[in-house]
């Protein structure tokens, strides 16, 4: 996938992996939509919708009407209606998806703002310059923050399109009075400035990266709404507390619990309390640990705690409904039923451990004479008949 710096061929300069990820969408897959409708013509009796949904940096998104129906289509760099002046976007949904897009998220059509125009090359030229402006605006910010001794922490710094405004994401664990801070960053940069407080799981979305599976981070990606996650997630898929396993980059519990939390929820609970005994003659079993999806529960005896007994659940249940009636059965494994663990021969033939990995290897033969010359004599002289006799025929 390329972003619409790469795509558009409307006369602007292609933009894409060549900035390293630092182009006006984020990177090629910062929370990328695929306009599927985008080829549907409308139903009869319906017009095309007039809205579209223009993505900036790291992914902000916002509705807006396209009252000139310049035919917008996905990855058009356009220049929109801003607050105060304009501002450079790229069109990542159009037509009737935008529409269903904005009865999801429940937008408002009052008071929405208009697309001005497609932009102009002089306004992605003056784009691009004002972008190259946010790094070194976020550092100085960074360092004006500590002469005032504020407990915050300045993220990423996003110009408007013309650069007469500039938003500041900071992080902050308390509430932080900036009003210096807001003068400061003014005078220095003789822009509108505004700050907007977002969270750490924001923050990380922002900033991007690779998770433990090796993957974009899901809140880089596709991920737009933030639920909470608690370590009950993590114990009822049977995960070890661990917060360094379990923490993602922003230092809270990784999202990526929840996906099949419901699955295990549902699962679970054909399973018995994990704190109840089962009774046998041999002593009090505890449990030790659950394959739910196998449905294989693995018990141990006090007296043994070190061994562990894989129990199936139907076993399980069994037992505990014969110490219900007051009943022991001799061991936690049916000697005479199905619940002994039999090796079953596989029934397949292991060839590759059969072959060694020299086996191509071509081994060097030793000379049989007792020297070099010898040897390469002996040699040369294999295989050759003497001179004037012939061989006997029999």
């Amino acid at each position: 996938m390329g972003c619409a710096g790469c795509i558009n061929g409307r006369g602007a300069t292609p933009a894409g992996c060549g900035n390293k990820g630092h182009c006006a969408s984020g990177s090629c897959a910062k929370l990328n939509t695929y306009d599927w409708l985008a080829s549907v013509p409308p139903a009869q009796g319906q017009s095309d919708q007039p809205f579209v949904e223009v993505q900036f940096k790291n992914g902000r998104k916002e509705f807006f009407r396209d009252e000139e129906k310049l035919g917008l289509k996905k990855g058009d760099i356009v220049a929109v209606e801003a607050a105060t002046g304009h501002d450079i976007g790229i069109v990542s949904l159009s037509t009737e998806t935008a529409a269903l897009q904005m009865r999801r998220k429940k937008a408002s059509t009052r008071g929405i703002r208009k697309v001005y125009r497609l932009a102009k090359p002089g306004d992605i030229e003056k784009w691009a310059k004002a972008m190259d402006l946010e790094h070194d605006a976020m550092l100085n910010a960074r360092q004006f923050t500590k002469e005032f001794k504020l407990d915050m922490k300045i993220n990423d710094v996003e110009y408007q399109g013309d650069r007469t405004k500039a938003i500041f994401y900071y992080t902050a664990e308390d509430r932080v009075d900036f009003r210096e801070l807001i003068k400061k960053l003014a005078s220095e940069f003789r822009v509108r400035v505004e700050m907007k407080q977002i969270g750490i799981r924001q923050e990380a979305g922002r900033l991007g990266g690779l998770g433990s599976c090796g993957r974009e981070l899901c809140c880089s990606t596709w991920l737009t709404d933030f639920q909470t996650v608690s370590t009950s997630a993590a114990r009822y898929q049977q995960l070890a507390i661990n917060p360094q396993k379990l923490a993602g980059q922003c230092g809270k519990l990784k999202c990526c619990l929840n996906y099949e939390l419901d699955s295990y929820m549902e699962a679970v609970k054909e399973f018995p309390r994990t704190d109840q005994l089962l009774e046998t003659q041999k002593g009090q079993a505890f449990h030790q640990k659950t394959d739910i999806f196998k449905r294989l529960m693995w018990y141990s005896y006090k007296e043994d705690p070190n061994n562990f007994i894989c129990l199936p659940l139907d076993r399980v249940n069994e037992i505990i409904q014969l110490n219900k009636e007051q009943e022991k059965p001799d061991d936690l494994l049916d000697k005479s039923a199905m619940y002994q663990n039999i090796p079953v021969e596989p029934d397949f033939k292991d060839v590759i451990s059969d072959n060694s990995l020299t086996r191509f290897d071509r081994t060097k033969k030793k000379s049989r004479g007792k020297g070099r010359k010898g040897g390469n004599r002996k040699k040369q002289n294999r295989g050759r008949r003497p001179s004037g006799k012939k061989p006997n025929a029999s």
